[in-house]
């Protein structure tokens, strides 16, 4: 089982090192749940989880960005990662699990302070809205 699990986390390490988005989506399940520190209501389906996960990953994956530690579960990790943006320092927690496939089922994300959910939020909307009028 562990064996499975490190190989979906160097997929997933892989994946935020290439920015890689055929790889992304070949990484999550169908029925993939993603739970966004901004949005109220967890995100179903694979369409919107890719669309917020692509998204995420061009606000926060720049050269700043770092993983900083790995908790391992039987079907899951939480990887804490910091970055910065604007001058806001920002720390969070990717908490993801994977399916009997080696699919991604669940994707949540949580970060700290509230300055940096505020300045999130506030990139994110912008990304968004250009993906879906694009």
């Amino acid at each position: 089982m562990m064996d499975q699990l490190r190989q979906n986390l160097r997929a997933w390490y892989d994946f935020v090192e290439s920015e890689d988005e055929k790889a992304l989506s070949n990484m999550l399940a169908d029925d993939v749940v993603f739970h966004s520190p901004v949005v109220h209501t967890p995100q179903e389906g694979k369409a919107i989880t890719f669309m917020y996960l692509a998204a995420a990953g061009k606000v926060l994956g720049h050269d700043d960005f770092c993983y900083v530690g790995e908790y391992l579960t039987e079907r899951g990790a939480v990887l804490e990662f910091n970055t910065q943006i604007d001058g806001i320092k920002i720390d969070g927690i990717d908490m993801i699990t994977w399916n009997e496939d080696g699919k991604i089922s669940e994707f949540k994300v949580m970060i700290r302070p509230l300055k940096a959910v505020n300045k999130v939020h506030e990139m994110m909307k912008a990304m968004l809205e250009k993906a879906m009028a694009g």
